[in-house]
């Protein structure tokens, strides 16, 4: 609370309100210190002492958000006031006066055009500030007009919500502004204009439930409490303590509601990254520059059994890169999109948005970790239902804004687990492989290592598929499989060769369509040479699918699997008669 703000000098000049106030300490609510205003400010209204991010008001999250603090507003509809004639303490028309005398603002939405990192943008503002954000029915025709406003201009709309909920003082002509402002995110969807919202402190009630979780990518600010009903609310209803970091930002990213948590400061940076990608900015390939483990050169157990088994054992090496080693070493201007918006976070299944040699592109894959920490963290590679949700989600990501989608599996199979079947494993791997047949833009599917039975396939029906020459694919793993017909598992060499998983085997049966070569010895001999060579392959794909026109892609790649196994080593299968 600022001292002196019971004095009404707010009210009566706000110009000498806002000179004094430089001059003047605050008291953190959070931790009831005293602040020096200056401070507070030039911390981007941090409290310096506990870390508390407070409310900004528009004019404070524009400056911070728009190219240097350079920005204009844009007209929006004014409504008469109070509908209902609603009279609580004091009537709604009071309550009104007094918000827009203390803010400055006829309503709780704001709206104005810039530029972020260059780029032509619009920003509409839910200000906390004005009856705690809440929504009513001006609220909600400003904010369809400023959907409006970007799908004219062809700006991406950038949506900072702050709310209590939607306003009760209008009762069911608030609550229809769920409806109104979903139909409007629905109309940047549809005309492709990305639609990002930041979630701030706090966020609750029928904003959360309608147009500020439908965002093409949802950013949580941090330390934002973010959730439909209230802490308080929820507690009396179940009659239990609820955990301390329910609703926190942090909490809504670990349960999959949010792409990223970023710091108020780092804000702007984050979003530059993320419309540059999805507006298509032209970029150069930049050089790869990669380093190679020292310990990649020890001679590897077990090998020399047979060729295949060899394969395998090259396939995984605890030093060949993973996913994440070739997005540092590929991909720039990466931003990393977590959860499914349904269940969680799953890490063994990885995704983002970035430049690929140059190309925007949605680019997915399974991280296997190299530590025992981080091996732990991505589950060695073997997603959850709700890693390939995420899958899916971000397959159709890149179709809206038209990026070509790029997977990079490398996982011994969808995690085996209890709670995995009771989310719907299964389900989760047959409609990532139904997405990935379904979406209407260049999709490049890339074995990168251990291509191991559903979980690989549900991200590999692209419509190329690619194979580095070390990597293998198969319905299961040689091991598993001796253990089963030869009841042995001392036969897996055998059964590896039997079961002909190398990429040679698949170019033979024409699973796939290309083989990357690797460096003499493998690909963990020479991280260099092998993501060079990755790079160029599916760079020359994007080139050449990029003159087929995205309508008629997944009808190809229908035919491309139809036609797949039909004919094999000569034989042609006969129709049964």
């Amino acid at each position: 609370m600022l001292f002196g703000k019971s004095s009404g000098i707010k009210n009566k000049n706000r110009q000498k309100y806002d000179r004094v106030r430089r001059l003047m300490w605050i008291k953190c609510e959070a931790c009831d210190k005293l602040v020096y205003y200056k401070d507070y400010k030039d911390n981007h209204y941090i409290c310096p002492r506990c870390g508390r991010a407070f409310i900004m008001n528009p004019k404070q999250r524009f400056d911070l958000l728009f190219d240097d603090r350079t920005w204009e507003k844009i007209p929006l509809p004014t409504m008469p006031d109070d509908p209902l004639k609603f009279v609580d303490r004091i009537p709604y028309t009071e309550r009104l006066t007094e918000a827009r005398a203390d803010t400055g603002f006829n309503d709780a939405v704001t709206t104005a055009d810039g530029t972020i990192g260059g780029i032509p943008t619009t920003i509409c503002i839910l200000n906390g500030e004005f009856m705690m954000g809440s929504m009513g029915r001006v609220a909600g025709e400003c904010i369809v007009a400023s959907a409006e406003h970007a799908i004219k201009t062809r700006r991406p709309m950038i949506m900072v919500a702050c709310s209590g909920g939607a306003r009760m003082q209008e009762n069911i002509l608030s609550l229809m502004q769920m409806a109104r402002t979903t139909v409007a995110v629905n109309k940047l969807h549809d005309a492709g204009i990305p639609y990002i919202v930041l979630l701030t402190d706090p966020t609750y009630g029928g904003v959360t439930a309608s147009f500020a979780m439908l965002g093409d990518i949802n950013i949580a600010e941090a330390g934002a409490r973010i959730g439909f009903a209230g802490r308080r609310v929820i507690e009396q209803n179940i009659r239990e303590k609820l955990p301390s970091n329910f609703q926190t930002a942090d909490y809504l990213y670990e349960h999959g509601m949010v792409d990223m948590v970023v710091p108020r400061s780092e804000l702007k940076a984050r979003l530059e990254k993320i419309l540059a990608v999805l507006t298509k900015q032209p970029r150069s390939a930049h050089e790869i520059v990669a380093t190679t483990p020292t310990d990649s050169n020890k001679k590897l157990r077990g090998m020399g059994e047979n060729d295949a088994y060899d394969k395998v054992l090259l396939a995984r090496n605890e030093n060949r890169p993973h996913f994440l080693d070739y997005i540092n070493g590929i991909v720039t201007d990466w931003t990393y999109l977590a959860g499914d918006r349904l269940f969680g976070e799953d890490a063994a299944m990885c995704g983002g948005i970035g430049f690929w040699n140059g190309f925007p592109a949605v680019i997915i894959g399974q991280e296997k970790g190299r530590t025992i920490e981080t091996r732990q963290l991505h589950r060695f590679g073997m997603p959850n239902p709700e890693g390939y949700r995420k899958a899916q989600r971000l397959m159709r990501l890149g179709e809206r804004f038209g990026l070509p989608v790029i997977s990079l599996f490398d996982t011994a199979g969808a995690f085996a687990g209890s709670a995995a079947e009771e989310r719907g494993q299964s389900a989760a791997v047959a409609t990532s492989i139904q997405t990935g047949l379904e979406i209407k833009t260049p999709y490049i599917a890339v074995n990168v290592g251990e291509g191991g039975s559903g979980g690989a396939i549900a991200i590999g029906t692209g419509d190329r598929v690619l194979m580095l020459e070390n990597a293998i694919y198969s319905v299961i793993a040689p091991e598993s499989c001796a253990s089963i017909l030869w009841k042995d598992n001392k036969y897996k060499a055998t059964a590896a060769a039997a079961m002909k998983l190398t990429a040679d085997d698949m170019m033979q049966m024409r699973v796939i369509d290309k083989v990357i070569p690797e460096p003499a010895g493998g690909a963990h001999t020479d991280w260099q040479e092998t993501m060079q060579n990755l790079a160029n392959a599916v760079s020359e794909q994007i080139k050449l699918l990029s003159k087929t026109d995205p309508e008629k892609l997944p009808e190809l790649r229908a035919e491309k699997f139809l036609k797949m196994t039909r004919t094999i080593d000569g034989e042609t299968s006969k129709k049964s008669r």
